[in-house]
This record gives structure tokens, sequence and C-alpha cells, in this order.
């Protein structure tokens, strides 16, 4: 129903932000590690929002991209974890962190998180293994953008490049995983193309 909210912080609080939005102060519940990075009050800010409708309250969670609001959903949808216990895991393991444990299989990591028990956190993995892939890790590859100088198209570039880089580090024999931590290792510039990447990539896996 409500995709984001686009508009000022007013408030950070534990747990929550408000952000001000045609006069209208929206409560988001957000992940810890989100609210670090959200910016200071007065801000202008994007959250990307997961709106929950129950017989006793509405409640609105947010998230930094659309990817993390999808694992959100992910997890929400594993049998005993509520909204509470999925904000507590993304607080305590960055997404892109969590994707590398569900994808190898890294309960201990997992269970780091407030309220997740071991068998909890084998229950996760089994659940979301099939659903979570190693590309989506690729969401945070897109070129930084400096002073807002770089545009969108650039940024999309990038993260295609970034892509292909990865598929043909598998068709080398690199597995999906290893592919995706060498191709994040690599400081994407907006004039890179996939065979530029590629060949960064490389390097690094050499000493991995």
């Amino acid at each position: 129903m409500i995709s984001y909210i686009k508009g000022t912080l007013a408030e950070k609080m534990e747990g929550a932000a408000v952000v001000e939005a045609g006069s209208i102060g929206y409560r988001i519940f957000m992940p810890a590690s989100a609210l670090e990075l959200l910016g200071a009050v007065g801000d202008e800010v994007v959250v990307y929002t997961y709106f929950q409708v129950r017989e006793d309250a509405m409640s609105l969670y947010g998230f930094l991209s659309r990817q993390d609001r999808e694992m959100f959903k992910q997890l929400i949808g594993v049998n005993g974890i509520g909204p509470k216990a999925a904000l507590g895991l993304l607080g305590t393991l960055r997404p892109d962190d969590l994707r590398l444990a569900i994808l190898t299989g890294d309960a201990k990591a997992i269970s780091r998180a407030p309220g997740i028990g071991a068998k909890t956190a084998q229950r996760i993995i089994l659940d979301l293994k099939d659903k979570v892939s190693a590309q989506e890790m690729l969401s945070s590859l897109a070129v930084p953008a400096a002073a807002g100088r770089v545009s969108q198209e650039a940024s999309a570039f990038s993260a295609e490049a970034a892509r292909e880089a990865v598929d043909a580090l598998v068709a080398l024999g690199y597995s999906n995983l290893e592919a995706s931590r060498a191709v994040k290792q690599v400081e994407l510039t907006e004039d890179m193309d996939a065979e530029a990447v590629l060949k960064a990539s490389l390097k690094f896996l050499a000493f991995m």
C-alpha cells in the first residue's frame, strides 16, 4: 500500500524513526543498522516501507533499499519469525551479511540476533536458502553518487557490469558465493565495463 516515504527526518528513537512528509509524521520501525545510516535529524530521506495491518495494530517498517525490504518480507514468511525478530536479525547482521550466512549455512552467525536460537537459525537457513540469491548481494554495488553528480543511469550501468562479471566468474568455475564476494571487493567507477570488473575481481580471487 505504501511503497516508500520521502520526507524530512524529524526524530530518531530506539528502534524507530519519524519522517515528516506532507505535514504528517510517520513513525517507522527500522533495524538498528539502518537507523545508523539513515542520516541526521533535518535531512531529507527516503525510506522503503512495508505496511502491516493486524487486528490490534497497524505498523510501518522501513528499510534503506527495496532489496532490504524484500529480505524482511522473506524473514517474516518463516514460521516463528515475526516483525520484531526480523528487525533484530537485520539489526545484528546487515542484509548482505545475513544473505551470506543463509547461503553458507552459518547458523552460528544468525543465532547471534536477539531471540534467535540455534533451531530457529537452522529453520531460517532451510526456508530461505533457495530464495536468497548470491547476486542479490550485488544490490549495494552501484556507483556511489558523489554529491549527487553520478546519474542513475551510470549507477545502473555499474550494477549491470557487476552482475555480468559474476556470471563470467561462475562460467570460469567459481561458485556464486565466491564470485559475489570477489566482485563486492571491487571499487566500481561509472566508466568500468564488465571486462574491467572481471579483471579486478580476478585479482582479489588470487588472494582469497
